[in-house]
């Protein structure tokens, strides 16, 4: 089970020593105890930014990790104000976040404004003043930065950094762990499932759907001429577009359904007890909330108008698993033949 703690369970300000001491004690054994689970990393990543906000009486908590070319910081999860905003990505030495992973210390500012380093993200909808960062370490190497922000002054005590480097020292071992697995099995770019994962998994949800006799459909998707958003802006802005509509998708659709990358533009949800009215309605949604929405690359300073063409089909309890991919992969491009920006429902 995940700990999630709301504002409102959030203790208050005025807090006694031995009160505090107790709930930080609750908290720690709650998370570490959560480490135990061999969970998703995006579960104890959220687990992490929960308890540090908790503990820290923080507007906001996150935490970010390098991408596997460690050149990149990508937004993990985070906790509090602002948490369904769009998340910054920051390169390494870039912004507060940055500098702490790229010279492995910590950081710790009253107020943002008075430092060179800070950069301010673009459409955040929360104010930052205060702000303390830490290293994420795992064999001898920074992995990411776990950070908590306050709309007041100087807002973080010494104590109040102790706690974090306890919670970065004690997070990083099982995060780590659980990212060198999600590295194996995922795509590095979009944190989506890699194309190996396709076959067997497109197999196990439809074994499951026959002893269940429930009802599985796939979301066939390619992004509509992706190579000239690569080749007009460069493949880091191409980068970002994918890893922004895998988040769109996944903000879309349920936690049981699975994102995979096939490769290049091409992207496959796997839509298990889903029926095929359901899953158009899905593949629609997605269609739509790209189209209408530009995606802001480059902070703020590139806008793309992407837009996505979807296959849809569900499985009809006979065919072997290659046919039913034959089928969703020929809805996908007849969405393209009809003029791209479109859904179609395979036969």
């Amino acid at each position: 089970m995940v700990l999630r703690v709301s504002p409102a369970s959030t203790p208050p300000l005025s807090w006694s020593a031995p009160t505090r001491e107790a709930s930080a004690l609750a908290v720690l054994l709650a998370l570490t105890a959560r480490f135990t689970d061999d969970g998703p990393l995006e579960d104890f990543l959220k687990a992490v930014t929960d308890a540090t906000r908790a503990l820290l009486i923080a507007d906001h908590a996150s935490v970010r990790l390098l991408d596997q070319a460690r050149t990149s910081l990508l937004t993990g999860a985070r906790s509090g104000t602002g948490e369904e905003d769009t998340p910054m990505d920051f390169k390494r030495g870039e912004g507060i976040v940055g500098w702490v992973v790229e010279h492995g210390q910590p950081a710790r500012l009253d107020d943002v404004a008075t430092d060179s380093r800070w950069l301010a993200p673009q459409g955040q909808t929360f104010s930052v003043r205060s702000l303390m960062a830490e290293p994420l370490w795992a064999s001898g190497e920074v992995i990411g930065v776990l950070s908590v922000s306050s709309p007041l002054a100087s807002a973080f005590s010494d104590e109040d950094h102790l706690m974090l480097r306890l919670l970065a020292n004690c997070s990083s071992p099982p995060v780590d762990r659980a990212r060198l697995r999600r590295l194996a099995m995922f795509d590095d770019i979009t944190m989506a499932f890699n194309h190996r994962y396709l076959m067997p998994r497109l197999v196990e949800e439809m074994e499951r759907a026959s002893r269940a006799e429930g009802h599985l459909s796939v979301l066939y998707m390619d992004l509509d001429s992706f190579k000239s958003v690569n080749d007009k802006h460069g493949h880091a802005v191409g980068d970002y577009v994918l890893r922004m509509f895998a988040d769109r998708v996944r903000k879309a659709v349920r936690r049981i359904d699975v994102l995979i990358r096939r490769g290049g533009d091409e992207f496959v949800l796997i839509m298990p007890a889903t029926t095929a009215t359901q899953a158009h309605a899905t593949g629609h949604r997605i269609q739509q909330t790209l189209a209408t929405d530009a995606i802001e690359a480059d902070n703020g300073t590139v806008r793309i108008h992407q837009t996505v063409s979807i296959g849809v089909t569900t499985w009809d309890k006979r065919e072997p698993p290659d046919q039913f991919e034959r089928r969703a992969d020929a809805a996908m491009y007849e969405a393209k033949r009809l003029g791209r920006n479109r859904v179609v429902v395979g036969g």
